[in-house]
């Protein structure tokens, strides 16, 4: 094939780090598996009954763009009890990661600047780069806390969006509902787009969720389904927020995903009436449980939600520590992948006890050196 058939926009992105060590995990015999970043429980069984049902009441072809009524008229009522005096509408999704696309190439030109926070969740840079727009990083080192001073002197005439996430991957920060007003504040003052991913909504650890879009009707929220409820092959995702930008991500879908999976539509009915606070309940206690089995060794700020813990690496880089524990049988993820510096790591605790019993036992021994 000819080298010039392959886009400029591609060749800025470089394939994900956390799919390298999945690629290294393969070569592992039984390895202590802490790198994947999704719910290690299975799909709760009334929903998959609701996608066989949906098979097998032949509901198998296109739906319309915007998601089927059932579902999006649900979403409307939980969306709208939440944010009360507020006329949000709603987009089902291809999953999360279809609504960040579809929101970037609706709101970001060629050259408009796109707030992240680093470390930050490993796609959002290169979703700006496929928009045509320029990544802007703010830093949140050592205390993964968003600093609104280190924001005002990252914004310029070009700045567009600022996209964050609470709870955060892969910090597992959630974000104080002081600073979700001030940003919300903030981005209506200069006309700029805040979207705020809350895709870990369902596992907040130390107190109730709280949304930046509580301040702001134009901030345009991004969920989705996949992490709730274990079901992140099954691409569901929504977002809520203006009618007028709900509108124009809507045309893009209809000419690109056209919907998100019609079966999977159906099941995410059933899903809204599974209540999965059992599921953050055992991740809160296994969070306690990292915490306590790598707090003695391991330079760790707490994690408030999600289920991941960043901790620093106790000497060289956080990819030669990475590929020490890798040695080990124990597959981890670099902080390099998420972030311009190379100091940590991260680990999901999405897994058996028994699973991260070993990897605490792994890490505590190869971080002795």
């Amino acid at each position: 094939m000819q080298d010039h058939w392959i886009a400029e926009r591609v060749k800025k992105i470089e394939m994900s780090g956390i799919r390298k060590v999945f690629e290294l995990g393969r070569s592992l015999k039984d390895p202590v598996d802490l790198s994947i970043g999704q719910p290690h429980f299975e799909v709760p069984a009334s929903i998959k009954d609701a996608a066989k049902a949906a098979i097998d009441q032949n509901k198998n072809g296109y739906t319309v763009t915007q998601g089927i009524p059932p579902l999006r008229e649900r979403l409307l009522v939980e969306i709208r009890k939440s944010f009360q005096n507020q006329e949000r509408e709603v987009l089902v999704t291809g999953g999360t990661s279809g609504a960040l696309m579809l929101a970037m190439c609706a709101t970001v030109n060629p050259g408009d600047e796109v707030i992240l926070f680093d470390p930050y969740f490993v796609a959002y840079p290169h979703l700006v780069t496929l928009a045509g727009g320029t990544p802007v990083l703010v830093d949140t080192y050592p205390d993964f806390s968003i600093d609104l001073d280190r924001l005002k002197a990252a914004l310029t005439p070009r700045t567009k969006v600022i996209l964050f996430s609470s709870p955060a991957n892969p910090t597992g920060a959630v974000v104080p509902v002081e600073t979700l007003r001030e940003l919300a504040k903030l981005a209506d003052e200069r006309g700029i787009l805040l979207i705020s991913d809350e895709i870990y909504r369902a596992f907040h650890h130390d107190g109730p969720g709280r949304s930046a879009a509580e301040f702001n009707p134009d901030v345009l929220v991004v969920d989705g389904f996949g992490k709730a409820y274990g079901m992140t092959g099954w691409r569901l995702g929504f977002a809520h927020g203006p009618k007028r930008l709900l509108d124009e991500m809507a045309k893009l879908q209809q000419f690109t995903f056209v919907c998100a999976p019609s079966i999977v539509q159906h099941s995410g009915v059933a899903a809204l009436d599974f209540d999965v606070s059992t599921f953050a309940a055992e991740y809160r206690r296994k969070r306690d449980l990292m915490m306590q089995g790598l707090g003695e060794r391991f330079e760790i700020v707490q994690p408030g939600g999600a289920f991941y813990v960043f901790p620093k690496a106790p000497w060289g880089t956080g990819t030669e520590f990475v590929a020490e524990a890798i040695k080990n049988n124990l597959l981890v993820i670099p902080g390099g992948t998420f972030s311009r510096r190379d100091t940590h790591f991260r680990i999901s605790f999405a897994a058996k006890d028994e699973t991260l019993q070993r990897g605490i036992e792994i890490l505590n021994r190869i971080s002795r050196r």
